[in-house]
């Protein structure tokens, strides 16, 4: 297995990252043809020097100044060019992130929204160009990955002149796709070296460096130019490498949510347990325990996103009465992937469209099937079978589809 793994000890930009993707072989050509047709640029590459290390310099210029555009412009620009269809969904996930961190920096929708500098052309050519990129080096034998990877993001430090005037660094929109990627960062310098559309690229397509290896070999490596001067090289590195003996799993970054509640009857808990799976919490546990004075109670815990914590943790507190709710970060859970695909299922001569929950390991290995139960109940009351019955043909069924 291949994993391209970034490095991004001076920061990230949309145009470092793309000088470093085609430093790894992606064809800037390609690349070239796709963006000045979608915005009205100019994009050359180059090859320069940073503090001693040879990268790839790339240069995005716009042809003529542009204004701000709405969320909504931004999206019919990208996706009424004719791009392959994944490079598109892409490009519409990553505007859609840098929107989601402006719509919570300033407390507007998205339609209110207007993208400034990241509106502009050079700005959507460079989400673009990188998208570009990384179908382009999965398209290639050579350089084809099987997942992305990244490690500590050095944010920079000091101040940011924007259109909204001076920012600490990281600016708060960038520091809003931090926190909803879930990759780690950390603060070194006097200058901006993570931008937004940096950020929230490497959000979209990255998960945070956790390989567990017994093995790897470099295939080839790749740096980016940015155009800072820095006592560090101002460059982004990423390598691409090759692994074995890596754990068929997925890597999640998680939080785990707890809280005691000493005065909720079974009714409230019942109902808060469904609000919350249907609010997006991966889990929700609820134990009896003992409190001082051997009070009976119970413990909530519930296993979320990151970027969904804030929210569940208010809807306990407002459904509870609860005073405050422990977060326990881990970036350690390690699961299976996780599908809903539907088959058709003969039952008396006729044919039922069943769900079924399909777990396999990341190297492809069937680990279990569940065939969805109200879709097996309704069956059950209409044929007559027992409802075991019913679930043990149509999951026996299911491993023969998806074996």
């Amino acid at each position: 297995m291949k994993a391209i793994y970034f490095e991004p000890f001076s920061g990230a930009s949309g145009d470092m990252i793309l000088g470093t993707l085609i430093d790894l072989g992606a064809s800037a050509s390609f690349i070239q043809k796709h963006i000045e047709a979608i915005a009205n640029v100019s994009m050359t590459v180059r090859k320069t020097n940073k503090g001693g290390i040879v990268a790839t310099d790339v240069s995005i210029s716009e042809n003529s100044p542009n204004n701000a555009r709405h969320f909504s412009e931004i999206c019919e620009i990208v996706a009424s060019t004719g791009l392959p269809q994944i490079v598109e969904e892409n490009a519409l996930a990553v505007f859609e992130i840098i929107a989601k961190a402006e719509s919570a920096v300033h407390g507007k929708s998205l339609n209110e929204l207007h993208f400034h500098e990241t509106g502009q052309d050079d700005a959507i050519a460079d989400v673009v160009g990188c998208c570009l990129a990384f179908y382009d080096l999965k398209q290639n034998p050579k350089t084809a990955y099987d997942e992305i990877v990244c490690g500590d993001i050095n944010v920079g430090g000091g101040f940011v002149n924007c259109c909204h005037g001076k920012l600490p660094v990281p600016a708060p929109a960038t520091l809003e796709i931090l926190k909803s990627g879930g990759l780690s960062f950390y603060a070194d310098g006097d200058r901006e070296l993570l931008t937004p559309t940096g950020a929230a690229l490497l959000s979209h397509f990255a998960a945070p460096a956790q390989m567990q290896t017994q093995s790897n070999k470099i295939v080839c490596i790749g740096y980016g130019a940015g155009d800072a001067d820095t006592e560090t090289p101002n460059v982004l590195r990423a390598s691409l490498i090759e692994y074995s003996g890596c754990l068929p799993f997925q890597k999640e970054q998680i939080e785990v949510l707890e809280t005691n509640v000493d005065d909720v009857t079974g009714e409230v808990l019942g109902n808060l347990v469904e609000n919350l799976m249907a609010s997006g919490a991966l889990d929700v546990s609820v134990f009896p325990i003992y409190m001082k004075k051997g009070r009976p109670a119970h413990m909530i815990k519930v296993i979320s996103k990151v970027e969904n914590s804030e929210m569940l943790a208010r809807q306990i507190i407002r459904e509870t009465g609860s005073l405050g709710v422990r977060v326990m970060p881990t970036k350690h859970r390690l699961s299976v992937k996780r599908e809903i695909v539907s088959a058709a299922v003969t039952f008396g001569g006729k044919s039922y469209e069943i769900p079924f929950k399909i777990a396999r390991f990341t190297d492809g290995e069937l680990i279990t099937i569940s065939a969805e139960y109200e879709n097996c109940k309704q069956i059950a009351a209409g044929t007559g079978l027992p409802l075991r019955e019913v679930l043990r043909r149509a999951e026996d069924e299911g491993r023969q589809f998806f074996s």
